[in-house]
């Protein structure tokens, strides 16, 4: 994906390091129009950035103040830090209740809820099959079918127990595990364009990676998205959107093949195996938490799980394209800050 201004693909763009906004004094005037600033960092194994358009300058230290908030998400989220607030709830919540901050609690609670709308397509709580797969740390393998069920076993959101009251956590089920990389980016990116509103930016467009985009209003035709996928050969489709997010969902390059079969690294969390019929699947709607894990969840329940889904929810557009070499997604639900051109 690649964000645009207007139809034209001739503006040019001036990249803006962290290190080179302390090195160098910020732009005094606004920029000609038609040029973006982009300030960006590393995280979450991604680039995280903040465009902003060229006469918009003046929020060039709000932007960097934002995305200083993603190294605090990271660090509060992820699994790969022996000290972070999931692994303790992963480490003692087998055992007893385990209180969590207010932040996480709230996000645990969006993640039942979408578990439950996606009648149990998005999971949190996959880490025992991933682990099992090999994809925890990118080792695909096939594991033997036993294997798979002994692992499905600890697999489920009705096993993550939540005492609003208290606010505290416990797992019901053996050996279970949270993570929440299927919608940490989004969340964290709801985080930062909180930031950015509260200090009184407008127009932005901010981005983890390629395949979770949050638009901040809009900027003459709006910002302009490219839904590509690794596997197609040209792109998917092409939306204009405002005040709205997009996350994507696809095959990806992480997978393991054996006898000539691919097995994807995304796995479904009702069966215990790799997710197939979708090559990508990519949902806007309001929140960026709401559309990363949604489309995680359409790549996994396919055009099927995303036609009852739109239809049931408001304010939900989704883009499913078929695994069948046509390269042609199917459109379902409508978001009022998003046009589809193809």
């Amino acid at each position: 994906m690649r964000p645009q201004t207007g139809a034209s693909d001739a503006f040019e763009a001036r990249h803006l390091s962290r290190r080179d906004l302390f090195r160098a004094p910020l732009p005094a005037e606004p920029l000609p129009s038609g040029y973006l600033i982009r300030i960006y960092r590393q995280a979450m194994a991604c680039r995280f950035e903040v465009t902003l358009p060229g006469e918009d300058a003046r929020h060039v230290a709000a932007a960097r103040a934002a995305l200083d908030l993603v190294d605090a998400i990271e660090a509060h989220l992820t699994v790969f830090r022996d000290r972070s607030p999931l692994v303790r709830l992963n480490q003692q919540a087998r055992r007893d209740w385990t209180p969590v901050d207010a932040d996480l609690f709230e996000l645990l609670a969006t993640c039942r809820d979408l578990h439950a709308r996606t009648s149990g397509a998005f999971d949190v709580t996959t880490t025992p099959l991933s682990r099992c797969w090999g994809f925890l740390r990118r080792e695909g393998r096939l594991p033997a079918a036993l294997e798979v069920e002994t692992a499905l076993a600890s697999v489920g959101m009705d096993g993550v127990e939540l005492d609003a009251d208290a606010g505290r956590v416990r797992f019901a089920k053996p050996a279970m595990e949270l993570n929440l990389g299927a919608i940490g980016k989004g969340y964290a990116l709801d985080r930062v364009a909180d930031d950015l509103r509260r200090r009184g930016v407008r127009h932005a467009l901010v981005s983890a990676g390629r395949s979770s985009i949050l638009a901040l209003g809009g900027r003459g035709d709006d910002w302009t998205v490219d839904i590509r996928s690794p596997r197609a050969r040209r792109r998917l489709a092409r939306v204009t959107v405002h005040d709205g997010a997009l996350g994507t969902s696809g095959a990806g390059e992480q997978f393991v093949e054996v006898e000539g079969r691919r097995y994807g690294h995304v796995l479904d969390p009702r069966t215990g195996w790799p997710a197939s019929g979708v090559l990508s699947a990519t949902v806007i709607t309001g929140s960026a938490a709401a559309s990363d894990a949604l489309s995680t969840a359409f790549l996994v329940g396919g055009a099927d799980l995303a036609q009852r889904y739109c239809a049931a929810y408001p304010a939900v557009l989704a883009l499913v394209t078929p695994d069948d070499g046509s390269e042609r997604p199917i459109v379902f639900g409508r978001y009022p800050g998003a046009v589809v051109e193809d």
